[in-house]
């Protein structure tokens, strides 16, 4: 019976060194670097734990599932695990993917609409954007303010309509309050359709608020605005004309041909950028009244229909040339 307390002693012995074994091979493995050979990122998807563990360990974030909920089971103190889309540097541990589901920022996605583009085309970029959820809602031609709009994984389409809709009021509702005074334009509504024709018109920056003066003189003179884009816009209903304009285009009766309706037409045919909104209501002070393409993607001005006809002539020799260059 002696032994007894000396074997009891024993025992407590072993189990203090498993119970301390454990505790640092636990330790060792919480802080070990993970089988993650390079930076990665990945959404985790919502449903426990569990099938995050799983999901980690497929994308070989981490090595074991049953680790990692034992790591979140016990460190569960430090905040709940997220589901979202988030980056993981190379040979993350334990613990620091952990803190990335707990404290990381998601990943910030990035989709841009560009210049110029109809609801078509805008429509088209939303569609095709990775991570976005949801329908495209309808929205009116130009109501958009061309940009990079940041999202993350899961965001509803209508969120970046909302926010680009948003940013159109604000920016239209900016630059119409510091327009230039007595320009022939009775709203922020006529410089949204106006600016929208010049940002078709041209893709040159520094032309862009020649452009617009033109038009201006134009709209004071009662002239009709004569610009190509309006009438592609009414010759493919609404959407990108895909074939040069023809005669019968410059002839055919529409609320859109500004060769046949004078003044703006009803409604704009892209989504213009800031840049062209600044232009129509900051126009270029300038004496100029027609322009044609010049062959080097600007524009040549006049001031008179003679100048302008030689111009035109000009560019239409171009024209030619280059047709024929490309049969040869």
């Amino acid at each position: 019976m002696r032994r007894l307390p000396a074997l009891l002693l024993l025992l407590l012995l072993i189990l203090a060194g498993l119970g301390a074994g454990a505790f640092w091979y636990a330790r060792e493995t919480y802080a070990a670097p993970g089988p993650l050979a390079e930076p990665a990122q990945m959404v985790v998807p919502r449903g426990g734990t569990t099938a995050i563990a799983e999901a980690l360990a497929a994308r070989g974030v981490i090595a074991d599932p049953r680790a990692f909920v034992a790591a979140a089971w016990l460190t569960r103190g430090e905040g709940p695990i997220r589901a979202a889309e988030f980056a993981f540097p190379a040979g993350a541990s334990l613990r620091e993917v952990l803190e990335v589901l707990r404290r990381a920022r998601p990943v910030q996605r990035r989709i841009t609409i560009p210049e110029g583009l109809t609801v078509g085309q805008i429509t088209a970029i939303l569609e095709r954007a990775e991570g976005l959820t949801g329908e495209v809602p309808a929205f009116e031609e130009g109501a958009l303010l061309p940009e990079t709009y940041a999202y993350q994984w899961g965001d509803p389409r209508a969120a970046i309509i909302r926010r680009a809709g948003q940013a159109m009021e604000a920016a239209l509702a900016e630059l119409w309050a510091a327009r230039q005074p007595e320009l022939p334009l009775a709203s922020p509504r006529e410089a949204l359709i106006l600016a929208s024709i010049v940002e078709r018109e041209t893709g040159q920056a520094e032309e862009r608020g020649l452009v617009a003066g033109v038009f201006i003189n134009r709209l004071r003179r009662g002239m009709m605005l004569q610009s190509d884009p309006t009438v592609a816009y009414a010759a493919a209903d609404g959407g990108v004309l895909d074939r040069p304009l023809t005669r019968a285009d410059l002839d055919r009766e529409h609320p859109f041909n500004t060769y046949r309706v004078r003044g703006l037409p009803p409604a704009p045919i892209a989504s213009p950028g800031r840049e062209a909104l600044q232009a129509v209501t900051q126009p270029e002070a300038t004496e100029f009244i027609y322009f044609v393409a010049d062959g080097t993607g600007g524009h040549a001005f006049a001031r008179t229909l003679d100048e302008h006809n030689r111009n035109v002539a000009r560019w239409r020799r171009i024209e030619r040339e280059r047709a024929a260059g490309n049969t040869r």
